[in-house]
């Protein structure tokens, strides 16, 4: 699995792309997000993005939230679990900053 943001252009190596926000990225057709698959419901609650803001200092209280959300999704999670299994798989993302995104949460949670 590997992560990458949306705008960055695609390649052969991404495989299934899927775009893990809940909203779609601002300025993008789809044609140019070249997304297979868009799980908005398995991105942070609409609360919890709001709340987090992208500001780093929340960073490790974010994924904690973000954890916990997630094990009330199972929903989501089996439908990401499934597309792990079919092969390489790119989770993309609209964040501007690469270290602080929904996106390596998930990462870290499905790699382990």
């Amino acid at each position: 699995m590997k992560i990458k943001r949306v705008y960055e252009k695609a390649h052969i190596e991404d495989g299934k792309r899927i775009l893990v926000d809940r909203l779609w990225p601002r300025g993008l057709t789809k044609e140019k997000a070249q997304v297979d698959l868009w799980l908005k419901d398995i991105a942070p609650s609409t609360e919890l993005r709001k709340w987090f803001g992208h500001e780093p200092a929340k960073w490790n209280e974010f994924r904690k939230r973000y954890i916990e959300e997630l094990k009330n999704n199972e929903e989501q999670t089996s439908i990401l679990k499934e597309q792990l299994i079919t092969g390489m798989v790119t989770l993309v993302y609209a964040a501007k900053d690469k270290e602080h995104n929904e996106a390596l949460v998930l990462k870290e949670l499905f790699e382990n």
